[in-house]
């Protein structure tokens, strides 16, 4: 039988590398991934993945074996922003979401988790995750109709990774999926190594600065609501994997205390906020190594590897078409989740109720997707935020008076949590 690692075990060093590194190749593409369709600095992103990592571990006391990377759901609103006012506001938005984590862990420190589940239940978040992913639809498709060809062969060997590989493999489909992309793309003359050639080993990676903007804060900032989800869907997968009550000790409030301050402390040099990564938890199950030791590790070498200019190159030859298929199946992953959760939820679309709720959200946040913000007087929030704030409210103010169907909509369930990087 495999012997156990648990969390506070040290291993000798030649055992520990190996392991540290498989971590650290279980999160690259997907935290690579983020900054590229952003226009963020990739080399940046390895940084502050690690070093919020290792915040992470000190805040919550070196209990929870957690690798935080770039989260997805914040792909949509920080083109938003910086598209319409510029990559600094995005930023601040970005920083900003942090402290909405912190702002929502001392709550949960202070009046634990009951006001939390009442302001945020599946139906709100399900459809709210929904419109994340299919927001970003266009995106993938616009990168991906460059180059049909690597699209599909990038798509394709994701989808076998994801579906038909077992180990190591099965855990990085993005990883997988990237590598073969570009080795198809390599083959067809789709990719120039010139900037590669020409770039220093060793480079500083390109900080940058936020620059305080009300709008990036309603578009960004909001976002964090819905990804608390998939910060406690993922504590609670990995509490049941390492056999420890994590919830409780050290507690929620500081697990997301820690994700809160990572993610403030990359977006003010320049990164994209954090989340934990469901692919590093699928590691620590394949390994049945749990020891936060590994994990710091794989965050100090994450951040080693910021400073190797010709890596941070390398990533930026990858051909856009590659990144589209990838993303199609990543943001359609986004959107299945949320459909996911409504499904685990039970929620039932018999009630008119919900299907107003879901309803509003989805066409809400899909709908302003575009211009990216609605203004209500002197204030502008933007369309993922707009749907959060409208869902809540739906929540709060509609009356729940039981099971009258209307039309011939499905009794769905509904829950489950956005999974993976993001």
């Amino acid at each position: 039988m495999q012997r156990v690692v648990d969390v506070h075990e040290r291993l000798p060093l030649g055992q520990a590398l190996p392991l540290s590194l498989q971590h650290m190749f279980a999160m690259f593409g997907a935290t690579v991934l983020v900054p590229f369709l952003t226009g963020l600095d990739p080399s940046v992103a390895l940084f502050t993945g690690g070093l919020g990592t290792l915040l992470y571990i000190l805040l919550t006391k070196g209990m929870i074996p957690a690798y935080l990377g770039s989260s997805f759901a914040f792909i949509a609103p920080i083109l938003a922003v910086s598209k319409s006012q510029g990559q600094g506001e995005a930023l601040f938005g970005a920083a900003m979401s942090g402290v909405v984590y912190i702002a929502v862990a001392l709550l949960i420190g202070r009046f634990g988790t009951r006001w939390l589940e009442r302001l945020l239940p599946p139906i709100v978040v399900g459809p709210v995750v929904v419109v994340i992913g299919l927001s970003l639809a266009g995106t993938a498709v616009s990168m991906a109709s460059k180059h049909y060809g690597a699209a599909l062969v990038s798509l394709s060997a994701a989808l076998a990774a994801m579906v038909f590989f077992r180990g190591f493999l099965n855990v990085i489909p993005v990883l997988f999926g990237i590598a073969v992309g570009y080795a198809y793309s390599a083959a067809a003359g789709l990719v120039d190594w010139q900037a590669v050639v020409q770039a220093p080993w060793l480079a500083m990676p390109h900080f940058a600065t936020p620059k305080p903007s009300s709008l990036a804060f309603w578009t960004v900032a909001p976002v964090a609501l819905v990804t608390i989800a998939e910060h406690i869907g993922h504590l609670l997968v990995t509490e049941n994997i390492v056999g420890r009550p994590l919830m409780r000790d050290p507690g929620l409030h500081r697990s997301l205390l820690g994700d809160g301050v990572a993610t403030v402390a990359a977006g003010m040099v320049g990164g994209p906020p954090t989340t934990t990564y469901g692919e590093n938890i699928g590691v620590m199950a394949i390994t049945r190594v749990y020891s936060v030791w590994v994990i710091a590790g794989a965050a100090g070498l994450a951040m080693a590897f910021a400073f190797i200019g010709k890596l941070g190159a390398l990533v930026r030859t990858i051909p856009e078409p590659v990144m589209g298929g990838i993303s199609i199946l990543l943001f359609g992953t986004i959107a299945a989740a949320g459909v996911r959760m409504l499904v685990e939820h039970r929620v039932d679309f018999g009630r008119p109720r919900n299907l107003a709720i879901a309803s509003v959200i989805m066409v809400l946040g899909v709908g302003v997707v575009g211009d990216a913000v609605i203004r209500l007087g002197s204030l502008e929030i933007g369309g993922l935020a707009l749907a959060t704030f409208g869902g809540m409210l739906l929540n709060a103010v509609l009356p729940d008076r039981g099971n009258a169907a209307v039309g011939a909509g499905p009794d769905g369930p509904a829950g489950g949590r956005p999974v993976s990087g993001g």
